[in-house]
Order: structure tokens, then sequence, then C-alpha cells
């Protein structure tokens, strides 16, 4: 699968970014196929060299199957490339099953323990 992403680039604590077209089993900043932008964001955000993106090959990619990454599809829906929604996970702050028997074990050991 194709996916439109971001590859780090730049030093230490100065971030720089390039907007590519990779396989999604590529590295991080990896073999990529093409770079169709970048993102500086270390620059203002009114600033136009903060986000430059090739818009014709963003669609022309889009257009064959290629699958953007949230933050990418950020900026492609500022752009008017694409669209984005915010998710929705209702279940962020709930602990998973294991964290749920620790509790319970907890409150058992507590209530058997307490003097009566």
């Amino acid at each position: 699968m194709l996916k439109i992403r971001l590859a780090r680039g730049g030093a230490k604590k100065r971030p720089y970014y390039s907007i590519v077209v990779a396989d999604s089993h590529s590295p991080r900043d990896g073999r990529f196929i093409e770079k169709v932008g970048a993102y500086n964001p270390l620059l203002k955000k009114d600033d136009p060299l903060r986000l430059v993106l090739k818009a014709e090959r963003v669609t022309e990619w889009l257009g064959k199957g290629a699958q953007p990454t949230d933050r990418v599809a950020r900026f492609l829906a500022l752009q008017g490339l694409a669209t984005w929604e915010h998710g929705s996970n209702p279940k962020k702050g709930e602990p998973h099953a294991k964290a749920k028997e620790r509790v319970k074990e907890r409150e058992d050991r507590a209530a058997y323990s307490s003097p009566r």
C-alpha cells in the first residue's frame, strides 16, 4: 500500500520534514518513490514556506490510491486537496482488561484484610 507521509530530516532539535510517497513497509526516513512537498515546523504558522506542496502530484497519487497519514491529511485539507475529519475514540481513557483485573484484585485484598 502506498502512503503519503512525513520523512524526518534536519539536525537534532531542528526538525525538517519531507512529504513523500512511499511504500507503507519502508522505514520512515528510508526509501521513497517521490518527494511531493516539505514541512518546516520551526517557521511561523503564517509563513508560506512552512508547508510547500506539489498539488498536481499529490492529487495524481491520491487518484492512484495512495493513502495520506493523519498529519498529512490535515495539511492536504488546509490546501483543499483532501478531506480530514477529527477522529473519535470514546474508549481512549478506559483501562484495558488486565488493568481492570488488577484493580479488582486490589479491592478484594483490601476488603479481605480490613478489620471488621
